[in-house]
């Protein structure tokens, strides 16, 4: 048995607009994208396909030129219909229109006692060929795991604590086989553990309570307890020189069907949700899905802001857009592009804050529902020390010094400050609380970036 954490700091942004447990299946997607910009760590992505070229779900689309073996694939059958590129020709997306009928690429499948036989390096090989790879993350960084690289753990994080997230037990109901036969080949590629992390509250799955050969570790606490950056840093800190991957638990479930059928499978179950959904469910679909195709008519007002991902560390996509690689969830909110009079200071019911000064009600009523826009009420201005980062996160880390260090580029500093610790999910809640009203997220990756490149 595995560890149990209790933690205080953190904050819940209780939103409206949650998925019911309404599974929905409307028609096949009409297209599907995958976009270089989901994977950090890509930056020369070499195009594999051209335009009017048929793809099966498996067919390799691209690979960056630094990690040749790892394919990025198609996750439906069809044509490829469009590639878009942006400055200096850089590959943006590559969008294929979807066949009715999916057919899959063959890839070599196994039978339970034979996969109890496989070596790392022919787990490797099917793993790069097919595409699956991609949803190994490796830290520090929050990059593509490197392929020749042993890391001394993996972890998995088998619930969600970010705004309006999906519940686990829906998304990977009746996945059982596929997640244990997922965490039997994982085993063998790390010379340590692999965790499962869950949490006291959840509405724990089967799935996730009858995996054997893992460490389970239980964790309680708010938002960003369902971060994995933050169960690592509590299990098993990762230190200057160490290797640990991360992959969520559709990733897992990917790698058992891989092996026991022999096709790259990226079915799966989104949640449609925010205030603006007139009708927040879950939705099955395929990765990279169009998010017309996701959210169909059913949004309130043309004023609207379309996220793949949750409010806080998702991605502005657009109506038009496609959901991202690693999102299992839309979220749809008003747009904040108006001005509001001494809209920081007036008080008011429906204001939601961490600190009580300017959110008091929202403290007075726990349990209730906020309908919030994307308005910062405000723009970035000197950095103001206020403490609150230090309350929201769970970490023996000092997010305010760690983004000082960062700004002056001063590596030693942010070495010694915990930067090989975080990346953008794991500070996103100090963004959120930033009276200085900086883009947290994106200071943090530079400081990674001028890290791992230096």
């Amino acid at each position: 048995m595995g560890k149990f954490i209790r933690l205080k700091k953190g904050f819940t942004i209780n939103l409206a607009g949650k998925a019911a447990t309404k599974v929905s299946e409307p028609p096949p997607a009409e297209t599907v994208a995958i976009k270089p910009s989901d994977f950090q760590g890509t930056y020369i992505p070499k195009l594999l396909v051209k335009e009017g070229d048929a793809v099966k779900a498996g067919t390799p689309l691209f690979h960056d030129k630094k990690l040749e073996k790892v394919m990025f694939t198609s996750p439906v059958s069809g044509e490829v219909v469009k590639v878009t590129r942006g400055e200096k020709r850089k590959l943006v997306e590559v969008v294929v229109l979807a066949d009715k009928a999916i057919e899959y690429a063959s890839f070599k499948k196994y039978t339970v006692s034979e996969i109890g036989n496989l070596h790392a390096e022919d787990i490797k090989e099917q793993l790069l060929a097919s595409g699956v790879w991609t949803n190994l993350v490796q830290r520090p960084f929050g990059i593509l795991a490197e392929p020749n690289a042993v890391p001394k753990a993996i972890h998995i994080s088998a619930f969600d604590t970010a705004p309006l997230a999906p519940e686990y037990s829906i998304l990977f109901k009746g996945q059982d086989h596929f997640f244990q036969v997922g965490i039997d080949i994982l085993k063998k590629l790390t010379s340590g553990l692999v965790h499962v992390n869950i949490h006291t509250a959840s509405d724990l799955s089967t799935v996730f309570s009858q995996a054997k050969g893992a460490e389970v570790n239980k964790f309680s606490g708010p938002h960003p307890s369902g971060c994995v950056g933050v169960q690592i840093h509590h299990v098993d800190p990762i230190n200057k020189g160490d290797v640990v991957w991360t992959i969520n638990p559709f990733g897992v479930i990917q790698i058992g069907k891989l092996f026991l059928q022999g096709i790259y499978d990226a079915s799966k179950l989104v949640a449609v949700t925010g205030s603006e959904v007139t009708t927040p469910q879950y939705v099955k679909t395929v990765t990279g899905a169009s998010v017309r195709h996701l959210v169909g008519g059913g949004v309130s007002g043309d004023n609207v802001r379309y996220i793949s991902g949750n409010p806080l560390t998702g991605t502005n996509v657009g109506k038009e857009g496609h959901l991202g690689f690693y999102d299992h969830q839309v979220t749809v909110l008003p747009e904040g592009n108006h001005h509001e009079f001494m809209g920081w200071i007036l008080p008011g019911g429906n204001k939601l804050s961490v600190q009580r000064a300017w959110g008091l009600f929202s403290f007075l009523t726990p349990g209730k529902e906020f309908k919030l826009d994307t308005n910062t009420h405000g723009e970035p201005r000197a950095i103001v020390q206020t403490g609150v980062f230090e309350q929201l996160v769970p970490m023996d880390i000092l997010p305010g010094h760690l983004l000082k260090s960062i700004l002056a580029e001063d590596i030693d500093e942010m070495e010694a400050l915990g930067i090989y610790e975080v990346i953008e999910e794991d500070l996103a809640l100090c963004e959120f609380a930033d009276v200085s009203k900086h883009n947290v997220q994106e200071i943090l990756r530079d400081g990674l970036e001028l890290i791992r490149l230096s």
